[in-house]
């Protein structure tokens, strides 16, 4: 992992993760700031990591048993634990949504007002179904042949998360060396 610098106070927050574990890590850090309403907008390929940063994210809400892509079921409800920020972790996957209509026919945006959080995989096939408040997480392999586990991950706020980016880079410095950029106005 690298080491963290922070040469502005906005977003993005980035960092690189080196496995799936420093993956799930990096999500589980980030799991905690979340509030009953929030969207987490997951972004990437194929094969990126966003089922894998579910993972980390849902086992740092207390969520037990195994978190598997809801690729087919389209969305799964898992109850969190009783230290969590939430109730409910709403985990969508809406790669085989056909359009927006289709994502807002799953209604995630009324589920997640009853103190749930939402995270949302192909979140920016989602993003206009949801509001103009998210969590944007962008995951991308950096070399798939040379280093396939190494991953790349960005993290925007926009919405009530915009004015969270410096609780954002602090909780992920100490786990995946993140960097705090520029504001982008996002």
């Amino acid at each position: 992992m690298t080491s963290v610098a922070r040469p502005g106070a906005g977003w993005p927050v980035e960092a690189t993760t080196g496995s799936p574990e420093e993956t799930r890590a990096l999500a589980a850090a980030l799991a905690p700031l979340c509030r009953a309403g929030d969207v987490v907008l997951l972004v990437g390929d194929l094969g990126a990591g966003k089922t894998v940063f579910a993972q980390g994210f849902a086992g740092a809400l207390g969520v037990a048993g195994p978190v598997t892509s809801p690729t087919f079921a389209l969305v799964r409800h898992y109850r969190c634990g009783p230290e969590s920020p939430v109730r409910t972790l709403i985990h969508a996957d809406v790669y085989r949504t056909g359009s927006v209509a289709e994502v807002t026919d799953l209604a995630l945006a009324e589920l997640v007002e009853e103190d749930a959080v939402v995270v949302v995989e192909w979140g920016d096939m989602a993003a206009p179904a949801l509001g103009e408040s998210a969590l944007e997480v962008t995951l991308v392999v950096s070399d798939a042949t040379a280093n396939p586990d190494v991953r790349s991950v960005a993290v925007a706020g926009r919405g009530r998360w915009s004015e969270r980016a410096g609780e954002v880079a602090a909780v992920l410095e100490p786990v995946a060396g993140a960097t705090q950029g520029e504001s982008r106005g996002r």
